[in-house]
């Protein structure tokens, strides 16, 4: 079923991006917010924990999209889903490049193989280096954060969520944001952008695991140089619905997914307490999307 055709959900129901509480629909209704974080990266909430939170706001479906890895994927974590009635379809969120600018692609129905298991470590080792330089340049500013403060990176994808965690636990800064804004984020003076994997290659991995691949939240992306050179590649859809963004800016993206016949994906984004003011389920798909990208429900 091609994803451009499926038409979008009852429009009456969105939150605007005012509402701090939006309104949730019954679970008569289809819902599935396919972009979420767990601890297995950047999140707040452990892999079961999402899913109990799904269930208390009556989500039919989520995927867990962590950064750079699969291990919110467990059978226990399978089993609970289950036991919730809460289906759980297989995500992730790779960090890539082109021409030197940030772009996050999604990766729906991997398989679990050692080629990408392989490549996941791969991007591992990228953010472990990463991290290494921007503490650098912290301690250049008299700001120490020791690597042992992040956690270990065996057990979650360390980044620079993280880093602000810790800057903010040792009083350097106020809020997580203000990490960002005055140390950490693009631009700033502590911020290191770090080896990446193109926006092909990785497309070409996602899909060589029999996975399709999705262009993330292109709202955010501003560059249109960028953009064109995203939307001439071979992606199978784009994630249309995204957080709080008005209808306005999702029929942009609806529109330019149908005339290219692409699948259509959409989610929150939900971090937890670090981004309180995004909620699980915030935006999601309907029924007859989500089975255009995963073939069932």
């Amino acid at each position: 079923m091609p994803g451009g055709k499926a038409r979008g959900r009852t429009r009456i129901l969105r939150p605007s991006r005012r509402r701090q509480k939006p309104i949730f629909q019954s679970r008569s209704v289809y819902r599935a917010d396919l972009h979420c974080h767990s601890t297995c990266s950047d999140g707040t909430l452990t892999p079961v924990e999402l899913l109990e939170l799904a269930k208390e706001k009556e989500l039919s479906a989520i995927s867990i999209t962590d950064h750079d890895t699969l291990d919110a994927y467990s059978e226990d974590v399978f089993q609970k889903s289950k036991e919730l009635g809460v289906k759980l379809y297989v995500g992730v969120e790779f960090s890539t490049r082109h021409k030197k600018f940030p772009v996050h692609l999604l990766g729906y129905g991997v398989r679990k193989t050692p080629e990408i298991l392989e490549f996941c470590r791969k991007h591992q080792e990228r953010r472990l280096n990463r991290n290494r330089e921007i503490l650098e340049k912290l301690k250049r500013l008299s700001i120490i954060v020791e690597e042992e403060e992040l956690g270990d990176p065996k057990d979650r994808t360390v980044g620079r969520p993280h880093i602000a965690e810790v800057l903010l636990k040792k009083h350097y800064i106020s809020s997580i944001q203000e990490a960002f804004d005055r140390y950490i984020g693009e631009g700033k003076p502590c911020f290191a952008s770090g080896e990446s994997f193109t926006s092909q290659e990785t497309i070409a991995v996602i899909q060589s695991v029999e996975g399709k691949a999705f262009i993330a939240h292109p709202h955010l992306i501003k560059k249109r140089e960028i953009l064109k050179d995203l939307l001439s590649m071979d992606f199978d859809g784009m994630e249309c619905y995204y957080g709080f963004f008005h209808r306005t800016h999702e029929e942009k993206w609806l529109r330019i997914a149908e005339e290219k016949d692409w699948l259509v994906s959409g989610g929150s984004d939900f971090h937890g307490s670090i981004t309180p003011h995004i909620q699980l389920g915030c935006s999601w798909v309907d029924e007859e999307r989500v089975k255009a990208i995963f073939g069932e429900l």
